[in-house]
């Protein structure tokens, strides 16, 4: 092991390795015993391991296969459908309201000098007051559970005469409750910048709105991305509480299928799997976007970091010559 890698703890020896290795083999072992005895056994003496219940979901030449695959198929259409629009929609709310929080701060801080005097105390109030409201609507809907959220939405709506198809009350549910969260995440990336690079856009004529679109807000992205990702999949698994609205989402159809066949350990656990998949597949995505957005920056040999300064009024004068 090199010596970089050993300077915060103590290289274990070979008796302490030895010792490592006998207690996780150990370990393993009474986990599996466990498993054995605790979940196998009861399940096998119930007879939730055969075919009778499992044909269905796993065998080919079962009369049910097709049809129960057919409606999974279905619901797994309608939980991507729901998904996409849902995050497609938390990342325009979410971004355009983490602007408008940082534009409305900027404000609040802003003397506006050549102004009339009451004009000018006008403009400050008003924009502590936007300012306020915007904060409590985060405060507040961040603090809802999502699933009070898309029930509001549901039977709020056709109370005002407003009639929607009960996707778009789930879309619109997991937006208000994301749109936040997220908004929330980039805010706190943008915050989080060194102070000098604001300033040095200042100096250079940049207004506080082209400072937060061409300077601030992209960082954020790039930084908060594992934060977005994980909110995104948290957004993908909170479709599943569509069936509080009769939703035929991929949980919804599963229950049906139970209440048909009577199987709900397998029929959730095939459900389960699905899910993971899904969720597997959109971490590695994030995970590539990431790799290349950082091999991005290395190939460009970082300017922003060696030459904060420099790099940001090279990157505004290329901005205003377009």
């Amino acid at each position: 092991m090199s010596q970089q890698n050993s300077v915060l703890y103590d290289v274990p020896g070979p008796r302490q390795r030895r010792i490592t290795l006998v207690s996780s083999l150990i370990a393993t072992v009474v986990v599996l015993i466990g498993a054995y005895l605790l979940i196998y056994r009861p399940l096998a003496d119930k007879g939730q391991f055969s075919m009778e219940l499992w044909g269905p979901l796993i065998d080919p030449s079962n009369e049910n296969f097709t049809q129960v695959w057919d409606r999974l198929g279905v619901g797994l259409k309608h939980t991507l459908t729901a998904a996409a629009l849902a995050i497609l929609s938390s990342l325009v709310v979410g971004t355009l309201l983490a602007v408008l929080r940082i534009q409305l701060k900027s404000l609040t801080r802003r003397r506006f000098t050549g102004l009339a005097t009451p004009l000018a105390y006008l403009l400050r109030g008003l924009s502590v007051l936007l300012s306020a409201v915007t904060r409590v609507c985060v405060e507040v809907f961040r603090g809802l559970p999502v699933v009070i959220t898309i029930f509001f939405v549901a039977r709020g709506f056709p109370e005002f005469g407003v009639s929607f198809d009960n996707l778009w009350y789930l879309v619109i549910g997991l937006t208000v409750y994301n749109s936040v969260v997220i908004a929330e995440i980039l805010r706190s990336g943008m915050e989080g910048l060194p102070g000098g690079q604001a300033e040095a856009a200042a100096a250079i004529g940049l207004s506080p709105a082209q400072t937060t679109r061409m300077i601030l807000l992209p960082q954020a992205f790039r930084i908060m991305l594992p934060a977005l990702i994980s909110q995104l999949v948290v957004v993908l698994k909170d479709t599943s509480l569509g069936f509080i609205i009769s939703y035929e989402e991929t949980l919804n159809i599963g229950k049906q299928i139970i209440g048909v066949l009577g199987n709900p350990i397998q029929v959730y656990a095939v459900i389960a799997v699905l899910f993971i998949a899904v969720n597997y597949s959109l971490s590695k995505l994030a995970q590539f976007v990431q790799h290349r957005l950082s091999r991005g920056r290395k190939t460009a040999g970082t300017p922003a970091q060696q030459a904060p300064a420099t790099a940001l009024i090279s990157q505004a004068e290329g901005a205003g010559g377009n």
